[in-house]
């Protein structure tokens, strides 16, 4: 199947795809900021560059997109139209690396937290209950 967007279109959409900085990012730091923890961000010299990482308490959260880690709620359970296959590769490629990745921070000390984007639409029930378990 072709894709139903011209290639300047297509890379103008993908252009508008963010690694950092995400809205779902900027909510769950916030939150933490305002626990009055402080952190560092995208650490490179740590596995996955994690999204916040607290050194003195040797914990790192990630912020995953359901669509690109392929959570289980239903963001995360859409199939593209075009291009399918392809697109199941990329993003089960994502969820590999992300379990190699959490292993490798498990071995080295770290403590891990992913925080779901869906989560970030229900704040009160879904991330700070879980904040606040980590953090203790």
């Amino acid at each position: 199947m072709t894709d139903v967007h011209t290639s300047a279109q297509r890379s103008f959409n993908m252009s508008q795809i963010r690694g950092k900085d995400t809205k779902p990012e900027l909510i769950v730091r916030s939150l933490i900021h305002q626990m009055g923890f402080r952190f560092r961000l995208h650490r490179k010299d740590l596995p996955g560059k994690p999204d916040i990482v607290l050194p003195r308490h040797r914990k790192v959260v990630f912020v995953h997109g359901c669509f690109w880690h392929m959570h289980r709620c239903r963001y995360g359970k859409v199939v593209p139209k075009t291009n399918a296959e392809f697109w199941q590769n990329k993003r089960q490629s994502n969820v590999d690396r992300d379990k190699r990745n959490l292993k490798k921070l498990k071995d080295e000390g770290w403590q891990t937290l992913v925080i779901w984007e869906c989560w970030t639409r229900d704040i009160e029930t879904q991330v700070l209950p879980r904040l606040e378990q980590f953090f203790d």
